[in-house]
């Protein structure tokens, strides 16, 4: 995919590579202790900026609960983790009502979902019945327990990590779930000289827990607002729909872009903008962004052959290839 440019495209000023201040100290504080992850680290902000769910798709040991858990003390959030086990109860996670004889009233207790940022690792080892417990709170920012609805306070963002090699005791994640995620995402491993860094600097980068805050909750949160006004060009609108529509008619396609989909990509194409000092999206930002946003969401046609995420892929990036991209305007 990074094979895929923008067509029909005017010279770009060089200021829209530069990042915004405030929001590239959180990336220079996440680089503090995940070396050579830039890229990742601009999406891992995006999706905070953008209020959307992440999935680490990846193989063990390449640092996905370090980024996770460095984010949420980047942003100075509450969060919690979950380690996820076939065992594990929709009620460990969303929490409980118990009734207690003394006053003989019921008291909600609340489960790992009431934090900023919930870490949920190795998601696919839960059961299903338990990966449907996070549908209503990563959508709607609430949880409903014994009929009565509890708020969660914002921000709220699920972090979830899966190893995309082992299927042994696991549990695919169903497409009504992979649909809430804003972006799948993979940490990747080092080149040569990033894991000769590591090595070297084994003893002396920090561990996630002793990170600092580089921003506040609410200075946060007035970054997310700004987000909203990040102003969207007709054309940008008209590609994101064509895009839409081009996986939804394509043969090699059973399930293409979901309204929801789109409106991701949208919202994702504001807070990539914002992130880099623009208050307006270019179809660049689209061309970037929309392989992370709706691969994960599309299931291949029987036709296509067996299934796999490079095949999706392929499609994919034939359909971004064939789509006109409008030109560069304001």
């Amino acid at each position: 995919m990074m094979g895929v440019f923008l067509r029909n495209r005017s010279v770009v000023p060089d200021a829209l590579d530069q990042l915004d201040p405030q929001l590239g100290c959180i990336i220079s504080n996440l680089e503090s202790t995940v070396i050579g992850k830039h890229s990742l680290m601009e999406f891992m902000v995006t999706a905070v900026l953008a209020q959307g769910h992440v999935l680490l798709d990846d193989v063990p040991g390449v640092g996905k609960t370090t980024v996770a858990t460095t984010l949420a003390r980047s942003l100075g959030l509450t969060y919690r983790r979950i380690q996820c086990t076939p065992d594990l109860l929709p009620t460990d996670i969303t929490g409980v009502t118990i009734f207690h004889p003394g006053t003989r009233q019921f008291e909600f207790h609340p489960g790992p979902v009431f934090a900023n940022l919930v870490i949920a690792d190795e998601i696919n080892r839960t059961s299903p019945r338990t990966q449907s417990a996070l549908l209503e709170v990563m959508e709607e920012v609430q949880v409903t327990v014994d009929g009565v609805t509890h708020p969660l306070e914002l921000p709220f963002l699920v972090i979830a990590t899966q190893n995309p090699i082992e299927y042994e005791g696991t549990f695919p994640l169903p497409e009504s779930q992979l649909d809430r995620f804003l972006f799948r995402l993979s940490v990747g491993y080092p080149s040569i000289e990033e894991e000769s860094r590591i090595l070297s600097q084994s003893d002396r980068t920090p561990a996630p827990a002793s990170v600092q805050p580089v921003i506040s909750q609410s200075e946060l949160l007035d970054q997310m607002e700004t987000v909203k006004n990040v102003h969207v060009s007709d054309a940008v609108r008209d590609y994101i729909a064509r895009l839409a529509g081009a996986t939804r008619s394509s043969p090699r396609l059973e399930l293409g872009m979901s309204p929801r989909a789109s409106l991701a990509l949208y919202r994702a194409s504001q807070a990539w903008a914002l992130l880099h000092s623009r208050d307006y999206v270019i179809p660049d930002d689209i061309v970037k962004l929309a392989p992370f946003v709706v691969e994960h969401r599309l299931i291949l046609a029987r036709t296509s052959g067996t299934p796999s995420a490079r095949l999706v892929a392929e499609v994919f990036a034939e359909i971004l290839r064939n789509v006109p991209v409008p030109p560069l305007t304001r």
